[in-house]
């Protein structure tokens, strides 16, 4: 089969699904990558991958350029004739599942990771956006298969009865090499704790917080080490002015690396792993590849975040926006070697029992082979549909049906 994948960064393919590429290769499928061009696109083609280079304004919200978008794509899913699409990101799903039905694709998935900032903002002009988003769901997501990576959010779409009941699949984060990111000895010259977060400078990424909780924390621990590894995003309204970080780097309780290509590295030589997000996450990746390599965590008590972060049991958990109930939670665990093992080889067991990345492919490719079967027979005959499943033994894994 040929397997398109369409996603509103090359970056986004390469960190989060390339695994599944490489899963679906091996499998014999044709796959195809479909993204605006940036600096991660030759890094997939090296990966032997075919990518399609497809302009995508993130903040354009001009509708006759938005329809000339969905018509451009037409025109590559008519000439690519895809027998599976695997959209992901908000404007990926929507555009992707309109110019879909247009081309005559049948077999349609749709992975929304977490609703991103304007679900989580509530300002006017975030909440007319809310309507209209609403609104396109219910046109596009009809006969489609949608992956949601946390229950908040698959609970929303069917409250609102954007998504059917049998449409709707769960499936936590996009999986994390157990192998690569696992628990390594390391050295320790000095009496120095690091903290870590890692994320793109958004405001809603709990950024400022993190800064502020450090200044705290030092003042307590002066010999904590706090880390950001993490750049602007100039597509996002929400980045951070980079007179705000310079300001950050001048006080000197952050300690701002940039773009971090090893994180696997990076985490080794931390002590905890941080996350005081509000924003609208799925499973927070950076979350999962710390609990894989045994770290204790630090997060907000968000959607998305619950899933990997456990309260008092591989790490805390702190209400959003508050940056000292962050600074307690970070000096309640870091000077503590011994509870930090102990939360570490709970976060370890958990990414290992649920985040495994060969775990999420199997319940990927559970959803193919539904969305395939369910365009077969029809999504007309719900009923026959069902009884066809059962009879043919082909069904969605326990966890990604639910």
């Amino acid at each position: 089969m040929k397997i398109l994948l369409f996603a509103n960064t090359d970056w986004y393919l390469y960190n989060f699904r390339l695994s599944l590429a490489k899963a679906l290769r091996e499998q014999g499928h044709e796959v195809v990558l479909l993204s605006p061009y940036g600096k991660y696109t030759e890094r997939l083609q090296r990966q032997g991958f075919r990518l399609i280079s497809f302009p995508l304004q993130r903040r354009r919200l001009n509708p006759w350029a938005e329809l000339k978008t969905i018509a451009a794509l037409v025109q590559v899913y008519r000439r690519e004739q895809p027998d599976i699409v695997h959209h992901f990101t908000m404007k990926c799903v929507l555009y992707g599942s309109i110019a879909a039905r247009l081309a005559s694709i049948g077999a349609v998935v749709n992975a929304l990771a977490g609703l991103g900032l304007i679900f989580s903002d509530h300002c006017l002009r975030r909440r007319l956006l809310r309507w209209i988003i609403s609104l396109l769901c219910r046109l596009a997501l009809r006969r489609t298969q949608v992956i949601f990576q946390n229950p908040e959010d698959q609970g929303a779409f069917r409250k609102h009865k954007l998504v059917g009941d049998r449409a709707s699949h769960l499936i936590r984060g996009s999986g994390v090499d157990t192998e690569r990111f696992k628990p390594r000895q390391r050295a320790r010259n000095t009496d120095k704790r690091y903290v870590l977060l890692a994320s793109r400078l958004l405001w809603a990424k709990g950024v400022a917080e993190f800064v502020e909780a450090a200044r705290l924390v030092r003042q307590q621990l002066p010999n904590a080490t706090f880390l950001i590894a993490g750049e602007s995003d100039a597509g996002n309204p929400d980045t951070i002015p980079a007179n705000v970080i310079a300001g950050w780097k001048r006080d000197g309780n952050v300690v701002l690396l940039g773009h971090c290509d090893d994180m696997q590295e990076l985490i080794e030589k931390v002590d905890l792993v941080a996350l005081p997000t509000y924003y609208g996450e799925g499973v927070p990746r950076i979350l999962v590849e710390a609990a894989a390599c045994g770290k204790p965590l630090v997060a907000t008590q968000m959607p998305g975040c619950t899933e990997i972060v456990h309260n008092n049991e591989n790490g805390l958990l702190v209400p959003p926006r508050d940056s000292r109930a962050l600074a307690r939670a970070i000096v309640e665990i870091l000077p503590d070697e011994i509870r930090c093992a102990r939360l570490g080889k709970h976060s370890r067991q958990l990414a290992c029992d649920e985040f495994a990345e060969e775990i999420v492919i199997s319940r990927t490719l559970d959803v193919y082979q539904l969305s395939v079967f369910a365009e077969q027979v029809g999504y007309a005959s719900p009923r026959r549909a069902l009884r066809m499943l059962r009879a043919a033994q082909i069904a969605p894994s326990q966890s990604s049906a639910r």
